[in-house]
């Protein structure tokens, strides 16, 4: 056993053993009735402009709940600061203020544990907002010991794995997710006031649908049915607008049984809206509307700093087809770029690894931007006309019927968003699953199943309409400043602790 873990044992036999001091001098140590009535946020708020002689005057008793995250004991009296969901505020408890029975209680408290406080407001000599404790309550013994205030939580693996005192240790992870719920409320609330309905689709699917990834499978019993964790709900959504829902949106969780990286986790949430009588064109307005939107109420404005670099969310953005990306960015002569022959020659004079040398044009054209032009696309860029071969629910450019009225949208090196004319042909349809599910019986684990449903409901008449992703993991990190994907998702995917079962 390590020195630390014997430390952290001795340390939870010492609590166990005031636990049971306390039990004897007739306190619960898992008190549930104290209901505070301020939050140390609205203390600060309220009193933070007062000084001595006005809180003296006032005599307004506060009461709080919160974490002891600091003791520090003077003989007959203590000073000891509270953390709530707010932040924190300082109390002083003196035996001849609070009596003796209750001091002795006070002195068996440790950091950590969860009190209740009630009293009026002081200003000590270093000027700092007081509250002179009347009543000092345990509501909940904490066992194991925080990670010392001069350390921090600092190991990686430790805050993901124990995310609930990492969340305790260290404010600034606090922090990120308050901007992440603040970045969905903005959101809902964009949409919602557009005319958009937020709707919810199934989790649990007969068909792996709406994107070319892996599935996790599971198994019904009662029905005796395999199912699918869905990896996308566009193929649901869009049986809501061929309803007559012609505005919908879902903020929703999906799951892909693929590689765990810094900006993928198999769990992951997922904006997904479509816009009836649209095109990928104004979603490209629509979604450069959003980010600022989003960006304005989360950091104050459309200058950002994502890992050293400023990133500028001012529209307009940038624009450029594949083709045009590759030639800007991965010094092709375009001409290199027409026939299947001349790009698996830049493949290969780049060094490219190529999972099935056998697939066509379009395919190897996205090779070659996928590991060429995407970590160079740093300010926000649309990237359009993306291969039919790699776009099988979008729906044909009337100019160029080998590409497809698609974007995506790259910020920061990585793409934040996928967008397109919703392909509404169901011959047409019908046609590209058939192709997918030949890609799946030739090995290519990801190519889409053919949904047949999907294709009836595309037969009742799905009307123009546009739809798009948004990834909304990788919009927090950008606005938070986060380099992994871990640290803006609460309980991220991890192994088994050693020992764990």
């Amino acid at each position: 056993m390590s020195e630390e873990k014997q430390d952290k044992n001795t340390i939870r036999e010492q609590r166990l053993d005031k636990l049971e001091k306390l039990r004897a001098l007739g306190v619960n140590p898992y008190a549930n009735d104290f209901v505070p009535e301020h939050t140390a946020a609205a203390i600060h708020d309220r009193f933070g402009e007062s000084d001595r002689q006005q809180l003296e005057a006032a005599t307004e008793r506060v009461s709080v709940a919160g974490r002891l995250v600091a003791i520090r004991f003077f003989g007959k009296a203590a000073f000891c600061h509270l953390q709530d969901r707010s932040g924190r505020i300082q109390a002083y408890v003196r035996r001849d203020q609070v009596g003796d029975d209750l001091f002795a209680v006070f002195k068996l408290l440790d950091v950590g544990d969860i009190v209740g406080v009630t009293g009026e407001l002081f200003r000590t000599r270093t000027g700092e907002l007081t509250i002179q404790a009347g009543v000092v309550r345990l509501l909940t013994k904490a066992l194991r010991p925080l990670p010392e205030k001069w350390h921090g939580l600092k190991d990686v693996e430790t805050r993901y794995r124990q995310r609930y005192v990492d969340l305790i240790a260290n404010p600034e992870v606090r922090e990120t997710f308050v901007k992440r719920i603040r970045i969905i409320d903005t959101i809902r609330e964009f949409f919602k006031a557009r005319g958009f309905f937020e709707v919810e689709t199934p989790m649990m699917q007969p068909v792996a649908g709406g994107a070319t990834a892996r599935p996790f499978t599971t198994h019904h019993n009662a029905l005796d049915l395999e199912l699918f964790l869905r990896i996308a709900p566009e193929l649901y959504l869009k049986r809501l607008v061929v309803g007559g829902f012609d505005r919908v949106f879902e903020i929703n969780r999906n799951f892909r049984n693929e590689g765990i990286s810094i900006q993928h986790n198999p769990e992951f949430t997922m904006l997904e809206f479509y816009l009836a009588y649209a095109t990928y064109l104004d979603l490209m307005q629509l979604t450069e509307e959003l980010f600022v939107e989003v960006a304005m109420e989360v950091c104050g404005g459309t200058k950002i700093t994502y890992q050293g670099r400023e990133i500028d969310l001012t529209p307009p953005w940038d624009h450029l087809t594949v083709l045009e990306a590759i030639e800007k960015y991965g010094n092709v002569a375009p001409e290199r770029l027409q026939t299947r022959e001349g790009v698996l020659q830049v493949i290969d004079e780049r060094g490219i690894e190529l999972p099935d040398r056998g697939v066509g044009l379009g395919k190897l054209q996205v090779e070659i931007f996928d590991k060429t032009v995407e970590s160079q696309l740093i300010q926000p860029t649309f990237i359009t006309d993306y291969p039919v071969a790699v776009s099988p629910l979008s729906r044909r450019s009337e100019v160029n019927p080998e590409v497809t009225d698609r974007f995506e949208l790259f910020i920061s090196g990585r793409e934040m968003a996928n967008a397109f004319s919703e392909l509404n042909d169901p011959l047409d349809q019908r046609d590209r699953f058939l192709q997918q599910v030949a890609e799946k019986e030739a090995g290519d684990e990801e190519a889409h199943h053919y949904d047949a449903d999907f294709i009836r409901a595309l037969e009742y008449g799905l009307p123009p309409t546009a739809g798009e992703g948004i990834g909304i993991d990788r919009l927090v990190m950008l606005l938070t400043d986060s380099p992994s994907i871990r640290e803006v998702i609460f309980f991220p995917l991890l192994k088994p602790e050693a020992g764990e079962a």
